[in-house]
């Protein structure tokens, strides 16, 4: 286990496998969106969407202890949570160091679901069409090529401050929810066994 500049604590996958064989181990909280998590996922694992636990955080701690591992797709999205519950009085929980990416590198086991494009891909390809096609049009209708700039401006603050608001905004779209997830669906999951 090592531990990010945050101080957050990371587990390697090789040890959150470790953590797994040698019993029941600890609960899996799987952090990204509904249909991420259902396209593939660690097996076992609870979806408590980002922005789930970050509004009722305060009510899933009840139902939730120390002895949890935090995922995402990289890992960012986990240390967030990760700080929101600490902030919320639930210090010390783990995160998968390089999410279900480096698990699945790793050779860890997913439950895999309909095949869909993460939610990164999609802000890439979103970003670049805008990019593109403002900049061939703006040949034409001066001042379009300023979109491409806007966006551009927009991925340089993601980047900076390790959010993304093209990201929220793809993610509300029908295609990136999957089934609902609300705070009972939720809650009804963490009270089912880990």
């Amino acid at each position: 286990m090592t531990t990010h500049a945050h101080n957050t604590p990371r587990l390697d996958p090789a040890a959150l496998r470790d953590l797994l064989q040698g019993g029941p181990g600890p609960r899996l909280l799987d952090v990204r969106t509904p249909g991420e998590f259902h396209t593939a996922h660690i097996p076992g694992s609870c979806n408590v969407p980002l922005d789930t636990l970050r509004e009722h955080r305060a009510e899933l701690l009840r139902h939730l202890d120390q002895d949890a591992v935090l995922i995402c797709r990289s890992g960012t999205r986990a240390a967030q949570a990760e700080q929101a519950l600490a902030e919320a009085g639930l210090p010390g929980l783990r995160v998968l160091a390089g999410g279900v990416t480096a698990w699945e590198a790793a050779g860890g086991p997913l439950t895999r679901g309909p095949e869909r494009w993460a939610l990164e891909r999609q802000v890439r390809l979103v970003a670049g069409t805008l990019v593109l096609v403002t900049g061939v049009a703006g040949l034409a209708l001066p001042g379009l090529h300023l979109i491409g700039t806007a966006v551009g401006a927009g991925l340089t603050v993601a980047a900076l401050t390790n959010t993304c608001a093209m990201g929220v905004l793809l993610s509300k779209l029908p295609y990136n929810r999957g089934p609902r997830t609300g705070l009972d669906t939720v809650v009804a999951a963490l009270r089912g066994p880990s």
